[in-house]
């Protein structure tokens, strides 16, 4: 008779430095993960997964487009991009009265994080001022607030600390070695700084990746091997799965299996056992059985409500009604 076979043993490197929470994750360890047999690695990963979290509870967030389009980046995923004829159009910055009637509808709906997108390269000074308002009447609200505006400069995370923002929001994207296929306006590096401005600063960090993006396994094991060795690990981690926007450079590039982005969840959730990892773009496009699975990962976050900045999410009404198959709870 053959018998079971016992999930994959890891072994971790010494920590990044003394007494750091994080153990140190490598390539190797983390592509070990993903060649997992299917049903050991869920196994894996929803017992981790319970060691930390109520099982049963999800975290809801919705996401607002406080400032659209006109980015001058060139992101190759990215339908706010000046660079790029996707119908979308420049705005201006939303007057605080509607951020906070969408805030306050949000509350209403259940989500506990209201998150603000701006589509800039990095905000102004003048631009930071509107945003601390924005900042401070949702906080006024009791809802957790998090903030996604680009790249910080040195002093604008703590300014925003001091404004009552919770989370900073601010993605890799994709591995380093993939990197420079996605993104040529700005570096690895400049995302990383920004990430340590904003822990120098005391915000939690919510930072996470797109798949989807026509990398390889190894990429997207490259991707989670950075987000868990950040010192700390982020408090929140978005997994994103490409919505193809015509008009974007990533329009036509083939997409993942479905399998292969709930092992993506597995594995976010094994690395990074702490973190809230969040199923985020691409939901609308994905079946429900795939998201039950999504969850039955390690996935304990959702983004909440109809839309996520430029592209679609699904309804709070079906949200609901999944959560009542799932006998899931928003926390």
């Amino acid at each position: 008779m053959n018998q079971p076979v016992a999930p994959h043993a890891l072994t971790f490197h010494k920590p990044l430095k003394p007494h750091a929470e994080v153990a140190r994750w490598s390539q190797d360890e983390v592509e070990a993960l993903f060649a997992l047999p299917f049903n050991d690695l869920l196994f894996r990963a929803q017992t981790v997964h319970r060691e930390h979290f109520d099982p049963s509870r999800v975290q809801l967030s919705t996401l607002l487009s406080v400032k659209t389009g006109g980015c001058p980046e060139d992101c190759g995923y990215c339908p706010q991009s000046v660079r790029y004829d996707t119908g979308v159009t420049s705005q201006e910055l939303m007057p605080l009265e509607e951020v906070l009637a969408a805030a306050e509808a949000a509350r209403a709906a259940g989500a506990s994080r209201f998150c603000m997108g701006a589509a800039w390269r990095g905000p102004k000074q003048r631009d930071l001022d509107q945003v601390k308002q924005m900042i401070a009447g949702v906080k006024a609200l009791g809802l957790e607030t998090c903030a996604t505006l680009g790249m910080l400069k040195e002093g604008m995370a703590g300014q925003l600390k001091d404004a009552g923002l919770d989370y900073y929001n601010h993605n890799l994207d994709t591995a380093p070695e993939k990197y420079d296929d996605i993104v040529g306006t700005r570096g690895y590096d400049d995302r990383l700084d920004t990430l340590r401005q904003v822990r120098e600063a005391g915000v939690n960090v919510c930072c996470g990746g797109i798949v989807g993006m026509g990398e390889s396994r190894e990429e997207r094991a490259g991707l989670l091997v950075q987000l868990a060795n950040l010192d700390p690990q982020p408090e929140s981690v978005p997994i994103n799965n490409l919505v193809k926007v015509e008009g974007t450079p990533l329009a036509d590039v083939e997409g993942i299996d479905w399998s292969e982005f709930v092992r993506t969840i597995a594995v976010a959730r094994i690395v990074a056992p702490k973190s809230f990892v969040r199923l985020s773009a691409g939901r609308q496009q994905m079946p429900e059985a795939v998201q039950a699975l999504c969850f039955l990962a390690g996935a304990n976050s959702i983004f909440y409500g109809d839309k996520l900045l430029t592209t679609g999410n699904p309804e709070a009404d079906r949200d609901r009604a999944l959560f009542d198959k799932l006998d899931i709870r928003p926390l």
